[in-house]
């Protein structure tokens, strides 16, 4: 899972860092399997496999580290459709194709994908993850014309809550075709943006890299 932080220096650093971050995929898998935030602290520690009295060294509270581990989970879905969609420049293209590799990560990041079903909506205008990406290509579309909206914050909100319906879909029903859903969706999203219908249908059916 990616850091944000600097690499650590030292030996003490790096096993610092690897408590940190132990205690942090341990608060993810619990988000992704119940969403239970009343686990104890021994519990976390035990299932993180350190000591009880590491988690003070690097948390104040509980709810410090599920925000960290939500904050993680985001970080790391970011940069994932980074990888994916370099050299792609038409904010068009760049929203489809968010929205079809957010549909392959239901197969290939499940645990990911669950938390962001559970608790994206209330980061849908945070600076982590997607939400700063896409603002940016729907200002980058709203200043050259590609898109005829004038708010970009508004088209966020409508972008944001039409793909956390998206994971919650393919979570749902692994059996659809992930992205025939996402394509729809995104050909609708585009087409709300002011996108012409014909184009928008051409550009969520552009060939795409698969996160295989």
């Amino acid at each position: 899972m990616p850091t944000t932080s600097a690499p650590p220096k030292n030996r003490f650093e790096r096993r610092r860092a690897e408590t940190r971050q132990a205690l942090v995929r341990a608060a993810r898998r619990i988000l992704a399997e119940t969403g239970d935030t009343s686990a104890s602290i021994q519990a976390i520690a035990e299932r993180a496999d350190v000591g009880f009295g590491s988690f003070y060294n690097h948390f104040e509270s509980k709810t410090e580290l599920f925000d960290a581990a939500v904050t993680d989970a985001l970080d790391e879905f970011g940069q994932v459709i980074d990888e994916h969609v370099q050299g792609i420049d038409d904010p068009a293209e760049l929203v489809a194709a968010g929205f079809r590799l957010t549909a392959q990560m239901a197969d290939s990041h499940p645990e990911l994908m669950r938390i962001l079903r559970d608790r994206g909506l209330a980061q849908i205008h945070t600076d982590r993850g997607l939400a700063p990406r896409a603002l940016r290509d729907l200002e980058t579309g709203i200043a050259s014309g590609r898109f005829t909206c004038s708010n970009p914050t508004t088209a966020l909100s409508a972008l944001g809550g039409t793909l956390l319906s998206l994971v919650a879909l393919r979570l749902a029903r692994p059996d659809l075709d992930g992205d025939e859903a996402a394509s729809d969706l995104a050909e609708m999203v585009l087409r709300m943006l002011g996108v012409p219908p014909d184009e928008a249908h051409q550009v969520t059916r552009r060939p795409l890299p698969s996160l295989n």
